[in-house]
């Protein structure tokens, strides 16, 4: 066995980060101690796969890695009592939004430190992660632990993390509330719920297979937007007066803002 992997906290992000390690083997079930407050079904996963869960506390003191995946309001509440028992060269990796470096090294005597920020699709391992570390070797660690369940983006500036995760931690949930919204406009013209909700959710998917090439969006939109056509009169629609633009820009800068905020 290898110096383990600690997971903290295996809510909805946890799950999903967990799920995905399970999927792909970026980290052996036999190589990983979670700690949960509940049982939780991802954790049970592992745990038959030869993960431990909540063992004693002495068993954290080989942990080469402990990921904190709790909610930001209470890392700390929950993290204190693991501080006794990590070495001294373990890598914290945090997961949180909007917590800053500075302020989980005063928590953690000064561990080194990489932030991560993923998406919910790591689960399936087809995710994103920005990742953000002061020295190299921490940035080895979160590349390592999330390059084989999600596409991983560095940032060269840990301010940045708060536009990263305005736009691609909270972004799946924008276009799932726009593929709501397709749907129920294609209830108001007829379509039964039933066929609107699966053509809807089939053209995301659609969508999203088109952008995974190098082309510009300007050019994948261009295909399938004939001039003077029916996609057309619809983006024209979407976009009059630049609406679509400016409530884009509206939620990333109102999620930035949060993000500042939980950052203290």
């Amino acid at each position: 066995m290898s110096r383990p992997v600690v997971l903290q906290g295996v809510g909805r992000l946890g799950s999903a980060i967990l799920e995905g390690w399970l999927k792909t083997g970026a980290v052996d079930p036999a190589d990983l101690i979670i700690l949960t407050p509940s049982e939780k079904p991802a954790a049970e996963a592992a745990r038959a796969l030869g993960a431990r869960i909540n063992p004693p506390l002495e068993a954290l003191a080989d942990a080469r890695v402990f990921v904190i995946g709790v909610k930001p309001a209470k890392w700390f509440e929950a993290s204190r009592s693991i501080l006794p028992h990590l070495a001294s060269d373990a890598v914290i990796v945090s997961v949180m939004a909007g917590v800053r470096r500075e302020t989980i090294s005063q928590g953690f005597d000064g561990r080194s430190i990489v932030r991560i920020m993923p998406t919910t699709g790591v689960a399936q391992a087809q995710g994103v992660a920005t990742i953000w570390a002061a020295d190299a070797a921490a940035r080895a660690v979160g590349e390592a632990l999330f390059a084989p369940i999600a596409e991983t983006v560095h940032l060269d500036d840990e301010a940045a993390m708060h536009a990263a995760t305005a736009v691609s931690g909270c972004g799946p949930a924008y276009y799932f509330a726009f593929t709501r919204a397709l749907a129920q406009a294609g209830v108001a013209e007829g379509l039964t719920p039933e066929a609107a909700v699966r053509l809807a959710r089939a053209t995301l998917r659609s969508a999203a297979a088109g952008v995974e090439g190098a082309e510009a969006l300007d050019a994948l939109i261009d295909r399938v937007a004939s001039p003077g056509g029916v996609t057309q009169a619809g983006l024209l629609a979407l976009n009059e007066n630049g609406a679509l633009d400016r409530a884009v820009e509206s939620a990333v800068q109102a999620a930035v803002v949060k993000s500042t905020e939980l950052s203290g």
